[in-house]
């Protein structure tokens, strides 16, 4: 038998970085209740056009939001000025992604524009407020220990 203790499968989560995925658990929680109540509301108003717009609307506007703080966690352990620019990169790339997606589906017409606008923005608001919300909640410690 040895002394050495046995290592987990997954290391601990990091206490800085706890605030920020228990904002992207909420915040894809958010959108998803956002996402049903949304394609039920726009079915019942627009019939399959209305389903359709708010279900990539949910889409485009949780995945614009819930990719930044993936990013931040994704980078916590590098160099802030390296998560800046990688932060700021993805933003860009975010944004010509989201032009490019408005761009191609304005050609067609099997979903409804007023649904997918709409729940767009709700998705943005929807998704930001959970994931605030959760970062505000998250009880952290400032500093963490060095060792024994």
């Amino acid at each position: 038998m040895t002394d050495i203790p046995a290592t987990p499968a997954q290391p601990a989560e990091s206490p800085h970085t706890a605030g920020l995925r228990k904002a992207v658990r909420l915040g894809a929680l958010a959108l998803a209740v956002l996402a049903v109540i949304s394609a039920a509301a726009w079915t019942a108003i627009d019939g399959t056009p209305g389903l359709w717009g708010a279900l990539m609307g949910a889409a485009v506007g949780g995945a614009f939001v819930l990719t930044t703080a993936i990013v931040v966690i994704a980078t916590a352990h590098s160099a802030p000025q390296t998560t800046a620019a990688v932060v700021l990169g993805t933003w860009l790339v975010k944004l010509l992604a989201a032009m490019g997606i408005v761009a191609v589906l304005s050609e067609f017409d099997f979903y409804s524009r007023p649904a997918f606008a709409v729940t767009v923005i709700a998705a943005l608001i929807v998704v930001l407020a959970g994931e605030t919300w959760a970062v505000l909640k998250t009880r952290a410690p400032y500093v963490e220990p060095t060792g024994p």
